[in-house]
């Protein structure tokens, strides 16, 4: 049996495709318990305090996007991995506005499914050389997993954590979309660069006028090399 990598919530109302995923990250060597409506997810998310959630966006009562919405405001920055059927750049890109970490459209594999939590985890919770990374008034430690802005700190999802980190390593360097895909989000689907602007635009959000991250148009994303 491999190790045991923790719980996984999954949110889903066809039973189907729960018990696939449940079979897929089960052989990983997650645990997993299904939920298929949004007050059970919620009520699951608080009481079990898993290591990551795969949410349908489309549930009854309770819909996933108001699930996601009450977790990052109860302070609960679980990862989570969207699931919908709409194959609508509205709806993907609302969930990722909100907080989650990452999205699939069905159909999808259950491989990629489990190579996407892996993933994110991985990413999660990796240690890093030089976990402490200064640029201007932003401290980020990669080691706790913190970023204070003018000795505040920041609540930062995993993705947009991910994403500074990555940028902060590499101060003066401008990245592509499809670049920064690859490296933060770890795949590379062309047709959904839009993601890494909706990301760029949360971190400036939250970091106002002390954000450091630049655009160079036709290019990317970068930030100062004042980084160090």
């Amino acid at each position: 049996m491999p190790e045991n990598k923790g719980l996984v919530l999954v949110v889903e109302d066809e039973h189907h495709i729960a018990d696939l995923q449940r079979r897929y990250l089960s052989r990983e060597g997650f645990g997993v318990h299904v939920e298929t409506d949004g007050n059970g997810a919620l009520a699951a998310a608080r009481r079990m305090r898993p290591v990551a959630i795969v949410l349908d966006i489309a549930l009854p009562g309770m819909d996933g996007v108001e699930v996601c919405r009450r977790l990052r405001e109860e302070g609960d920055w679980t990862p989570i991995v969207f699931v919908t059927a709409r194959d609508e750049v509205t709806d993907r890109i609302l969930g990722l506005e909100l907080g989650a970490d990452d999205y699939l459209t069905k159909p999808f594999s259950p491989h990629e499914l489990v190579a996407r939590v892996k993933s994110l985890l991985r990413r999660a919770a990796g240690p890093q050389r030089d976990p402490v990374r200064r640029v201007g008034r932003l401290v980020l430690d990669t080691g706790r997993r913190t970023l204070h802005v003018d000795d505040g700190p920041v609540e930062l999802t995993t993705t947009e954590f991910n994403l500074l980190a990555f940028l902060m390593r590499h101060p003066g360097q401008v990245f592509s979309r499809d670049r920064l895909l690859a490296q933060v989000w770890g795949y590379a689907d062309y047709r959904d660069t839009r993601v890494v602007d909706v990301y760029i635009a949360q971190l400036r959000a939250k970091l106002g006028d002390a954000g450091p991250i630049r655009t160079v148009r036709g290019v990317g994303y970068g930030v100062a090399d004042t980084a160090r």
